[in-house]
């Protein structure tokens, strides 16, 4: 099981990550967003910032349309999301490993190509 606490520790451990200042968690590389807390908003009551759910980047709407069908239960997504390759994950659905499988792979998508490669040279010298 998940948490906030996990979303923050796995996001910095990242390159290039800079946390945004906000009501729950908001992560950027190269000033684009790539794992932030939900703004769930609900007809005729005010946004509520949910730090148990985060907004995350998927590969593409394929891959979006795969977790949403074949994991109903950890993801969902929101009308304000249509049309963009991201998707929301319950973090008290995934395990810790799961979760930054899926951060990684989200910064991964918004990164720039020279700082993926950072990230790629930083895991080469870890494994050794």
């Amino acid at each position: 099981m998940a948490d906030a606490d996990d979303v923050r520790r796995l996001a910095m451990s990242l390159p290039h990550v800079v946390e945004i200042d906000s009501d729950g968690f908001d992560f950027r590389v190269a000033d684009k967003g790539f794992v932030w807390s939900y703004p769930e908003r609900v007809p005729g009551k005010p946004r509520v910032i949910r730090t148990d759910i985060a907004v995350l980047f998927v590969g593409d709407e394929a891959e979006k349309q795969a977790l949403l069908l074949g994991e109903p239960d950890r993801f969902f997504t929101a009308p304000g999301y249509d049309g963009w390759p991201v998707l929301m994950v319950r973090l008290a659905k995934v395990t810790a490993e799961r979760l930054a499988e899926l951060v990684t792979d989200a910064w991964r998508m918004r990164a720039p190509e020279e700082l993926v490669s950072d990230l790629d040279e930083a895991s080469l010298g870890q494994a050794r």
